[in-house]
């Protein structure tokens, strides 16, 4: 028997049903290519593969990935070795769809690291922990740095609430299904090294209001910011949390005009 690996926050998701919506909600279709990351027992990969789909399997546990091929075999099943955050996503075809079970832990390394890619996907269904989910799609006044990257290169769209008691071991929060569909950059005139550079002061210090994060990481006077606020149409009391990315942007503008 197989124990997940506390760890590296590995859960297993046996739930046939479950497993089968979660396929469904992520719009696979035959001939489809599917990056999974962390494809563990290789539940999700059954299904995946069930719906038609080719499986690229990306499995950092090495134990399992020696595993997995002989548990299921099957000739549209590729499995790989490796840490997703250093694999070479430019050798998947181009519009692959990535359908993974991830640890809460790694999601906005991973969010970031697909949709910043050379070769991104088509889109990215992850089921992570529900609060992390609903920070993915959350809307300004509850926003963070993870709902900013995920929104500025594609639309989020919330799925399938999924039960603790579903997993083993069962986890201490229930999940939820979170599907990014990549639309590109949302701005085509700033550099999105430059957005995020700004967008990382400006949630550096998320107790404080955004003048003091942006002075202390931009490293410009406090009346400088203020003037640039002003310049965005951006109260100078605002926390980052509050902005939208159009305010996010035209904060950008400032900064950089």
């Amino acid at each position: 028997m197989t124990l997940p690996n506390k760890s590296l926050g590995q859960h297993w998701l046996h739930d046939v049903a479950t497993l089968e919506a979660i396929v469904r909600f992520a719009g696979v279709e035959p001939g489809d290519a599917v990056l999974e990351i962390g494809p563990g027992l290789g539940t999700l990969t059954q299904a995946l593969l069930n719906a038609g789909a080719t499986v690229y399997a990306v499995e950092y546990d090495a134990a399992l990935a020696a595993a997995l091929p002989e548990r299921i075999n099957s000739p549209h099943l590729q499995v790989e070795q490796a840490d997703v955050l250093q694999y070479d996503l430019s050798t998947l075809p181009a519009n692959y769809k990535v359908v993974a079970n991830v640890p809460y832990y790694i999601t906005s390394a991973i969010v970031r690291r697909l949709l910043e890619s050379s070769n991104p996907p088509a889109s990215v269904t992850l089921l992570v922990q529900k609060e992390v989910a609903e920070r993915i799609a959350a809307q300004p006044g509850a926003m963070s740095l993870l709902s900013v990257s995920a929104q500025f290169y594609a639309h989020v769209t919330l799925g399938p609430i999924v039960p603790a008691w579903l997993f083993t071991p069962a986890p201490k929060v229930d999940s939820q299904v979170a599907k990014l569909d990549y639309t590109g950059p949302r701005f085509n005139n700033v550099e999105p090294r430059t957005f995020f550079r700004v967008v990382k002061a400006g949630f550096a210090e998320r107790r404080k209001k955004l003048r003091s994060s942006l002075a202390g990481g931009l490293q410009l006077p406090k009346t400088d910011i203020d003037e640039l606020l002003a310049t965005a149409n951006i109260s100078s009391e605002a926390r980052a949390q509050e902005l939208s990315l159009e305010e996010w942007h035209k904060l950008v503008n400032a900064i950089v005009d």
